[in-house]
């Protein structure tokens, strides 16, 4: 069975916290990014997401957004937890990232 509170790491170095899920399975959080296109200094930034209901694999699909507190910018990323025959659990996240931009005619460069 997947549990997605606590402090995860990814291979480049971010690390995210997590809460423990409410009854309606949203949590909250934050997240402190190793990897940023800026100047400025990275700051850890909060999060909020939701967990779908557990199925019986016990591998749940997820989702949360970042409102990062350093860019005009969010990231949403979606995803799923494994647990593989040790029990070792895995988040496997694909993530979407919109920047401000100042008109309509720089849309298309607003998402990675």
């Amino acid at each position: 069975q997947c549990d997605l509170q606590g402090l995860w790491r990814n291979e480049l170095g971010s690390n995210m916290t997590l809460s423990a899920l409410d009854a309606s399975g949203t949590f909250s959080g934050s997240y402190h990014t190793a990897v940023a296109a800026t100047n400025k200094q990275i700051l850890v930034s909060p999060l909020q997401g939701a967990q779908q209901h557990s199925s019986d694999k016990g591998q749940p699909t997820f989702g949360f957004t970042v409102q990062w507190q350093f860019a005009d910018s969010m990231t949403a990323f979606v995803g799923q937890c494994f647990v593989d025959r040790r029990g070792k659990e895995t988040l496997e996240t694909t993530w979407l990232l919109r920047e401000e931009v100042p008109s309509r005619r720089d849309v298309w460069k607003a998402t990675r």
